[in-house]
């Protein structure tokens, strides 16, 4: 499990500092699936994700998740909202057994007089905004095939860990709508998938499927340019 210093919030702090607020801090351990807060909660404490790893996501009307961002330890979750004293934006579920670190935001106060204690939590804060404008991209803008491919640009290793419709539900996709492009990528030979481990074969066909947001719809688009122009290889 992470300590408090392990956050760049927190590790400027002096170690009598840090004690007081660990000693201040209340741990409450989760398994896989649990819910930790629902969208609209109301909460007087920061929380910090000790342990594990989580998924916020907000639900539409129909009842769909759509999911912001997953979250490692160490790191912290919804400080916004804890510090303004909102709701909490969406929900948070544990993806793994894990950890949450309970501090009354009354103590974190205390602090804000300390310049590289604010300054650390301004970066916090930013970087969460930064987190939201990049959703808002990828939802309003990019198109189905372009999501699956910036993620594989970014991060490849997620293929390798999680479940087809783990995958699917980061990028707010329908399982059947997923496994179309993943076959679409593989007859065009930008991918391979052996044993359940993906290979990325033309990253730079990823690139322009981002570049350009759509994919041209063909049996081997790479095979029928070369067939055009009278390409006959060695």
């Amino acid at each position: 499990m992470f300590k408090l210093e392990e956050i760049p919030m927190f590790s400027a702090l002096g170690e009598s500092y840090l004690k007081e607020l660990q000693d201040c801090t209340h741990i409450k351990h989760f398994t896989k699936d649990s819910i930790v807060f629902y969208e609209g909660d109301q909460s007087e404490y920061l929380h910090i994700l000790m342990e594990g790893s989580v998924k916020l996501y907000k639900t539409s009307p129909k009842g769909s998740q759509i999911q912001i961002n997953r979250f490692n330890a160490p790191s912290l979750i919804a400080e916004f909202a804890c510090f303004e004293q909102q709701p909490f934006p969406a929900t948070c579920e544990f993806v793994t057994d894990g950890a949450i670190g309970l501090l009354h935001f009354d103590k974190l106060y205390e602090y804000l007089n300390q310049p590289q204690f604010s300054l650390e939590l301004i970066k916090s804060l930013t970087g969460k905004v930064m987190m939201l404008s990049a959703l808002v991209h990828k939802e309003t803008i990019l198109s189905s095939e372009a999501k699956v491919a910036d993620l594989m640009i970014k991060k490849v290793v997620v293929f390798n860990r999680l479940k087809n419709n783990e995958i699917a539900s980061i990028l707010n996709l329908t399982p059947e709508t997923f496994s179309r492009i993943m076959t679409k990528f593989k007859k065009e030979g930008i991918i391979t998938v052996e044993k359940h481990e993906l290979t990325i074969l033309n990253e730079d066909a990823l690139f322009n499927i981002v570049e350009t947001n759509t994919m041209k719809d063909c049996t081997n688009c790479i095979a029928d340019f070369k067939a055009k122009i009278g390409y006959m290889g060695n």
